[in-house]
């Protein structure tokens, strides 16, 4: 699909759609849980799909109803005492790194004899040292470097061992498998952990259902690393009847960032501002930038100033990085985005992608080894982008075209469904100009 967007600015109230990385969670911990489970989630997408269709393969009944999802938990064995999956299960994972690196560590304690496929890049992206550690525990894992990759025999509890430098992913995944093992288990990550916020809210959603993690800082053997352990002490999940998706701020920071584009403010309504989510720092970035912030117990507004380059690491949000970027490009100054290794495996090489598509829209931004140099102008030229099949590329340009004196055309714009498949609705609710057609 073709997305012609005619620049202008952008102002009004836009509603946040469901987090994803919330819903991810309390979907899969609603499956595995005590009962039924009545999960409150205003939207949807291709990423959330991808999960409730993987539990449903596993052995839950979902269904959607009118405010989210009613989730039957895996049936359960008599013989056993525990969670039993489908065997044979077949989990399609489309896109959805969370969706795989979430259920893998949840077929294994299962038991599942499963096998999982997916999409795009995903098959690309890297399983170790989360596979080494499952395969240590007693699960097989069968793939010929990529998909259908096949899982076979029952995880043991016990100690599991991450290097910080890996996806937080692989942690919540382990973290969400727990409670499906007989007795105690724990991660011992060494060195400072990437994307922690993530497992703050895997920790959140697991508490939600009557499950503590707890957790602990120490050093490293060599004296010199931190370390930090999660232990979980061996409760099993119960449902607590009703949970609640929250508003997610990844999607909520390209209106913000417009907000700081546009001529006027724009308004995201139904965010939190106590919320675990580690992108709700996009307000602190907009402010170093500039942009005049405004919050609300259940909304934020931003609207423009006179914009300055500012440096930041990306280490714990490396999702705002392609909009925090399109800011940057008509930044007055020079901006430099640090920690963003983590960005070449995402649905795109990342790094590439922000660096490539805002300069065809005539940005001056160059890769130096993980960061991004951002040379500010006052305005962009506009152009034709590809957004390689990547939601939050497709997303960036649109926002960027704000600040364009000539049409962006994005190519690949179906990319948004992802995560966002309501977004070109709400760009023109805000008094975007955009006009879609087949390729």
């Amino acid at each position: 699909m073709l997305a012609r967007i005619h620049p202008a600015p952008l102002t009004g109230s836009v509603p946040a759609i469901a987090s994803k990385s919330m819903a991810h969670r309390l979907i899969i911990a609603a499956a595995l849980s005590s009962g039924t489970t009545h999960v409150v989630c205003n939207t949807t997408c291709a990423d959330i799909d991808a999960t409730v269709r993987c539990m449903a393969a596993l052995g839950s009944r979902i269904e959607r109803v009118e405010d989210g999802y009613e989730v039957h938990p895996v049936p359960k064995s008599i013989e056993l005492g525990i969670l039993k999956a489908f065997q044979g299960a077949a989990l399609d994972c489309g896109e959805s790194g969370s969706t795989l690196r979430f259920l893998l560590p949840v077929a294994c304690a299962l038991g599942a004899d499963a096998v999982f496929t997916g999409a795009g890049r995903l098959g690309e992206r890297p399983l170790a040292p989360l596979s080494d550690e499952l395969m240590a525990a007693g699960s097989d894992l069968v793939s010929d470097g990529g998909f259908p990759l096949a899982t076979k025999g029952r995880l043991r509890p016990g100690r599991f061992v991450l290097p910080g430098t890996v996806s937080s992913q692989f942690i919540s995944g382990l973290l969400l498998a727990f409670p499906l093992l007989p007795g105690a288990s724990e991660i011992e990550v060494r060195g400072r952990i990437e994307s922690r916020p993530y497992i703050n809210l895997t920790v959140q959603a697991l508490k939600l259902f009557g499950v503590d993690i707890a957790v602990e800082r120490s050093m490293a053997p060599n004296g010199i690393d931190e370390m930090t352990t999660f232990r979980y002490g061996g409760t099993p999940y119960r449902t607590p009847g009703q949970v609640h998706v929250e508003g997610d701020w990844s999607n909520a920071a390209f209106w913000l960032c417009a907000g700081a584009l546009s001529s006027g403010p724009v308004e995201v309504t139904g965010i939190s501002l106590t919320s675990a989510q580690g992108d709700r720092n996009v307000l602190a970035a907009l402010s170093r930038f500039g942009a005049r912030t405004k919050r609300a117990p259940q909304a934020a507004t931003v609207q423009p100033d006179s914009l300055h380059a500012f440096s930041m690491s990306a280490q714990d949000i490396p999702d705002l990085v392609p909009v925090i970027s399109a800011v940057a490009a008509v930044s007055e100054g020079t901006s430099i985005i640090r920690d963003c290794a983590r960005l070449r495996i995402k649905e795109s090489d990342r790094l590439a992608t922000t660096a490539s598509e805002l300069n065809a829209l005539g940005a001056r931004v160059a890769i130096d080894h993980d960061s991004l140099v951002i040379h500010g102008q006052p305005s962009l030229a506009g152009g034709t982008v590809d957004s390689h099949n990547d939601h939050r590329i497709a997303m960036m340009a649109a926002i960027a075209a704000i600040r364009c004196t000539g049409d962006v055309v994005i190519r690949g714009a179906e990319a948004v469904n992802k995560s966002y498949p309501d977004f070109f609705d709400h760009y023109r609710m805000l008094g975007g100009k955009v006009e879609l057609s087949e390729e």
